[in-house]
């Protein structure tokens, strides 16, 4: 009871904390449905699922309307590995691949991260997790696609004038570290919250593209609450919560999901979801999910609630997540290893 009180009231101050700030969005990948991306929030998230191993794949798409489209792009595994003589925990491992581009200067991101983590089951309903992270980006732009006020002459626009800039590099690589520790409280496999802390770019790499200069990545702090209770036999409820911040910029997400179950038939499970969740730079994304046994896909559309919204006619875009996990038969001692995980 003292431990659930806790919980309890830590999520209280992480909800006011929500309602009280107004931020703007993080340097970083960032999705609305963040807890359907999980390793871009916290490594120590790896392997948390109920299963031996899992696909993710994540697309948002924002701001066509300017137009300086934002595209990303999302692809992990990750699974478990179950020890021979330890009942009380597991390891897991993950590869995670992002793709990022934005705006006119068609700035992109490829990065590639290998991350691993070790759960330990301190009894059946309190796990505790520690993940860490070594990845490589490669972030490049294209300045051929940007105008220049030298092109500009008696406001007419000449692409054949140069530019008059030059740089150094048109591309930086630099390498991506990141820890993480999540505890899990779980009642069932439907009831259970989760509380993490990830922090990226602890090595700050250089990523100016001007070897005159010195600019280091900040790093980026990610706070997260994730939980599901049993309501009823057919209905769950899910609340999410995640709070970010790297140098002055803030991002905060609270939402909440219904989970209703359609079907609870073994082999013919399915569910649907309606949820709506606030992001604290005013928008709003209301959100549909659908699973069929290990087959989970869910989309939303952020809803800009800004004047900037208004004048551009632009209300943010959409977002999707589809994710499907494998489960094989294990030998019985591997059902200690988390029963109801």
């Amino acid at each position: 009871m003292i431990l659930r009180g806790t919980i309890l009231r830590f999520t209280y101050g992480i909800i006011l904390i929500f309602l009280s700030i107004n931020f703007g969005h993080a340097q970083d990948i960032h999705y609305s449905q963040f807890y359907n991306s999980p390793m871009n929030i916290n490594p120590a998230l790896t392997g948390i699922f109920n299963g031996d191993s899992r696909v993710n794949i994540s697309l948002r798409d924002q701001w066509r309307g300017v137009p300086v489209p934002w595209t990303t792009v999302s692809l992990s595994y990750d699974r478990k590995f179950y020890p021979k003589n330890r009942d009380n925990g597991f390891f897991a491992g993950a590869l995670l691949y992002n793709y990022d581009r934005q705006g006119d200067a068609r700035v992109t991101l490829n990065n590639i991260n290998l991350s691993g983590s070790y759960t330990h089951l301190i009894n059946t309903n309190n796990v505790l997790t520690f993940g860490a992270v070594l990845g490589f980006n490669s972030r490049g732009f294209d300045p051929n696609s940007l105008t220049w006020d030298k092109q500009w002459v008696d406001g007419d626009f000449f692409s054949s004038l140069p530019s008059g800039e030059s740089f150094d590099m048109e591309r930086v690589n630099f390498v991506e570290t990141a820890a993480g520790v999540n505890y899990r409280w779980q009642k069932s496999q439907r009831t259970k919250f989760d509380i993490g802390l990830g922090l990226f770019h602890i090595v700050r790499p250089q990523t100016n593209f001007y070897q005159t200069e010195s600019e280091r990545l900040p790093r980026r702090v990610s706070v997260s609450g994730i939980g599901s209770i049993e309501l009823t036999e057919r209905l769950d409820f899910q609340l999410n919560l995640l709070y970010q911040l790297q140098e002055e910029y803030r991002e905060a997400i609270i939402g909440g999901l219904a989970k209703l179950y359609l079907n609870k038939q073994r082999g013919k499970v399915t569910t649907i979801e309606l949820g709506l969740g606030y992001r604290a730079s005013h928008a709003l994304f209301p959100t549909l999910a659908i699973r069929y046994n290990e087959y989970y896909i869910s989309g939303s559309y952020d809803i800009d609630l800004t004047e900037f919204g208004d004048i551009h006619g632009n209300n943010g875009g959409p977002e999707v997540h589809f994710r499907y996990i494998f489960t094989s038969v294990k030998p019985l001692k591997y059902f200690k290893i988390c029963p109801i995980f």
